[in-house]
């Protein structure tokens, strides 16, 4: 099983402890997608000493602070990395008061940039950012080497616009909520040739209160299982094939 995005950077996890947990789990993949780049040095560290381990490169919307064209130039530099699989988490994220809306749009691109000069795919953060995120990535479309909806929110409505641009969609333990309607609308629109299974860890547990772990996986990929009326094997097989066509480095 696969965790195509998780976080272990200054999240308290318990090592070894917790990797022979996920190990355990069944889980044998783990994205470690990153925020700033000072998590993604720690990550590119992590995954060289763990098989199976592997990460992204990239500087979140909510944390650019003096973004600018040295961070791009990190980026280049960390992406040359043989585990480093895609850009991300980059993005739009309106969701707290008075965002900087323009500073959020000009890096994304920046990075939408870079990860198109350096042939990788992008791990795509969206959120309340819907009708800007769609902007952009049509300006990138053809340009772009894949593009994963990462933890995607916004439901039936706009599920086709994103699909139309060849977006692919990872789904975490929120579809295990009673109250999750939009996101198990989202699921069951999903191609089985576009689904991935993530936790987006320590955040958003399937187990309301607990910290999340790549150990879930397994309860995640079930309720997929259930939502599209498909095995377990199925969901596992579907998120194996299509990582490996999303992320030509996990291979």
């Amino acid at each position: 099983m696969i965790d195509i995005h998780a976080h272990f950077a200054g999240e308290g996890y318990d090592f070894p402890a917790e990797w022979e947990k996920i190990k355990a789990a069944g889980v044998r993949t783990v994205v470690l997608a990153a925020d700033t780049l000072e998590h993604a040095a720690w990550h590119a560290s992590f995954c060289e000493a763990h098989e199976g381990a592997f990460f992204t490169v990239g500087v979140h919307p909510s944390e650019l602070r003096s973004f600018g064209q040295r961070d791009v130039e990190e980026i280049e530099e960390r992406a040359a990395d043989k585990k480093c699989v895609a850009v991300g988490e980059i993005g739009l994220d309106y969701h707290y008061p008075d965002p900087d809306k323009r500073a959020q749009r000009a890096a994304f691109e920046a990075q939408l940039n870079a990860a198109e000069e350096l042939g990788l795919p992008v791990e795509v953060h969206s959120r309340d950012a819907c009708a800007d995120t769609l902007a952009i990535l049509r300006e990138h479309y053809g340009r772009t080497k894949g593009v994963l909806m990462h933890c995607y929110s916004y439901g039936a409505e706009n599920f086709d616009d994103f699909a139309e641009l060849g977006a692919c969609f990872s789904f975490g333990g929120v579809v295990c909520f009673k109250n999750a309607r939009r996101a198990v609308e989202a699921v069951k629109l999903c191609p089985m040739e576009r689904i991935f299974t993530e936790t987006d860890s320590p955040y958003l547990s399937p187990f309301r209160g607990e910290k999340n772990t790549p150990a879930n996986i397994p309860v995640i990929a079930e309720r997929l299982a259930e939502i599209k009326g498909v095995t377990l094997y199925e969901i596992i097989e579907a998120v194996r094939a299509n990582a490996a066509r999303l992320f030509p480095k996990l291979v």
